[in-house]
């Protein structure tokens, strides 16, 4: 497994960051299990939030990390401040109240990284660092973070932090895949685009991607004709995807690997540190994941895959 620094986190950060948002009480010794051979491979990161299941993937990865006695070896990603009902919740209330919550069903008393879910534009990102900055001072969070911000957000908010003498945004935690998303997944998320991708590669701050392997888009289950999953069908359904899913297949035929580790491997091969979140839930996916994130891509191959270049690689 490789590593990568996060300024502020105080570990090392695994570049597959494990998945929890099917965390519940019910299914304890299913989360254990996966806990324990992620832990196995290499990972240390794991990614939570507090809105996950109803707050049982926070309070199910507490357990386990009691039981284990193995606190010290993990690196948390958890995040907060997400909207409800009444709408968004991104304010220093909101942030205490969630991040309070958090560390007391993870039975801990500090988060390494700490990310807001959500942002509110109406909101100065002067009132958002400086009350983040706070729980830094307290020992409460390592590293801060931002989920679904846009580039221009992060490049205000760090420009901001700078000038004022306070800690900014180390990482961001946009969606990135290979697949490009036609629209939002859910209302307020953010899709790294070309803009995003050059911003990340001018400041080097790394990226933390979620559906990185695009929803299983690149396991070969889908097809133009097959429209079973709405979900895939709105975000991923396009003639770009398709061909860059017939482009991966053919790179991954002359790799002698698979198309969805292409994928992976796609996010993992940029030219900025990033990390790929996983949703992994039984010991093949996990091994594909574990074996995805060792494959080399050069830029040549990247720009083709993601349709940058219709020069084939001299690998084909």
């Amino acid at each position: 497994m490789e590593y990568i620094d996060i300024a502020g986190a105080g570990k090392r950060v695994s570049r597959l960051i494990k998945g929890t948002d099917y965390f519940v009480h019910d299914a304890y010794e299913k989360a254990a299990t996966n806990l324990d051979a992620f832990l196995a491979i290499g990972g240390n990161t794991v990614d939570t939030a507090h809105i996950y299941c109803g707050g049982q993937s926070e309070e199910v990865l507490g357990r386990y990390m009691k039981e284990r006695g193995n606190r010290d070896q993990m690196v948390i990603l958890t995040k907060g401040a997400h909207h409800n009902q009444h709408g968004p919740r991104v304010n220093a209330e909101a942030i205490r109240s969630d991040l309070t919550d958090s560390l007391e069903r993870l039975q801990t008393d500090h988060v390494e990284l700490y990310a807001l879910h959500r942002d509110d534009p109406n909101v100065p990102v002067a009132v958002i660092l400086e009350a983040l900055n706070k729980h830094i001072e307290s020992g409460k969070i390592g590293a801060i973070g931002a989920s679904n911000w846009t580039w221009q957000r992060l490049e205000e908010a760090n420009a901001y932090a700078a000038s004022h003498g306070l800690k900014g945004f180390t990482f961001s935690s946009p969606n990135l895949s290979l697949a490009k998303a036609n629209e939002p997944f859910w209302a307020g998320c953010v899709s790294a685009d070309a803009e995003t991708l050059a911003w990340h590669e001018r400041t080097q701050l790394p990226l933390l991607s979620w559906s990185s392997q695009a929803r299983g888009f690149f396991t070969g289950r889908f097809t133009p004709e097959v429209r079973d999953n709405a979900d895939l069908v709105r975000v991923f359904y396009s003639d770009g995807n398709w061909e860059r899913l017939r482009r991966a297949g053919e790179l991954a035929e002359s790799k002698k690997t698979t198309t969805i580790q292409i994928a992976l491997a796609y996010v993992l091969n940029q030219s900025f540190p990033t990390c790929a979140l996983i949703g992994a839930q039984n010991q093949a996916e996990l091994l594909s994941c574990d074996e995805g994130s060792r494959i080399t891509l050069n830029s040549e191959e990247i720009a083709w895959i993601d349709l940058a270049s219709e020069v084939k690689p001299a690998s084909l």
